[in-house]
């Protein structure tokens, strides 16, 4: 099998993130931009009893950290390209499996996993090679859980310029859902994350949520 290939300027992306590693845990920063969807992504897992969980483009490990905590399941896998970020997450939990892996090459055998979840990351990825590899690890009836920022107007014209796409592209909810659909899946739910009182026009982030086929 062909190993896939990341999103142009990958290598770039991910050093990027190796040096905003210690930004990224900012207390501030994590309760208004990702705590919400992580506990949203956290009670679909729960919901569907997933045993073995891999958080992909896990950054410093808070969501996969939370889901080992609060759900104790089987097992937690977490995967990101940045070693920055990883020697983070392996300080913040012990009871994560860390690996250092692209979304579109995760390592794990075919129908390894019950469920495979990604907050804020999916834009950096090559949307079909990790659709694919998704479906590849996951079991039949696996749940994938993915946000994903949604811009409109000035700012998603801005976001989504051909220059821009070559490091990262947002797909709005209706590409989303069909590129999701083509990779094997059956699209269940998607909508707004919930940040009550802040208005999703802030903070413009979708939850889709699928089954594998």
């Amino acid at each position: 099998m062909q190993q896939a290939s990341p999103r142009a300027f990958n290598g770039l992306v991910t050093q990027g993130w190796n040096r905003a590693a210690r930004l990224y845990n900012t207390p501030i920063l994590q309760r208004l931009a990702y705590r919400p969807p992580q506990d949203e992504i956290i009670a679909q897992l729960a919901l569907n009893r997933a045993r073995r969980i891999v958080d992909v483009g896990c950054g410093t490990g808070i969501l996969a950290a939370r889901i080992a905590a609060d759900l104790a399941p089987e097992a937690v896998y977490g995967c990101d390209a940045s070693a920055g970020m990883l020697k983070q997450a392996i300080a913040r939990s012990g009871r994560v499996e860390w690996r250092h892996h692209r979304a579109e090459d995760l390592g794990f055998p075919d129908a390894a996993v019950d469920a495979v979840v990604s907050t804020h990351a999916f834009h950096f990825f090559d949307h079909r090679s990790a659709l694919a590899e998704f479906h590849r690890i996951l079991v039949p009836g696996g749940l994938l859980a993915i946000v994903l920022n949604n811009p409109t107007g000035r700012f998603a014209r801005a976001l989504q310029s051909a220059p821009i796409q070559r490091l990262a592209y947002f797909p709005p909810p209706s590409e989303m859902r069909a590129l999701i659909e083509a990779a094997g899946f059956t699209v269940t739910e998607q909508r707004p994350v919930q940040r009550y009182p802040i208005p999703p026009v802030l903070v413009p982030d979708v939850l889709t949520v699928a089954r594998r086929d």
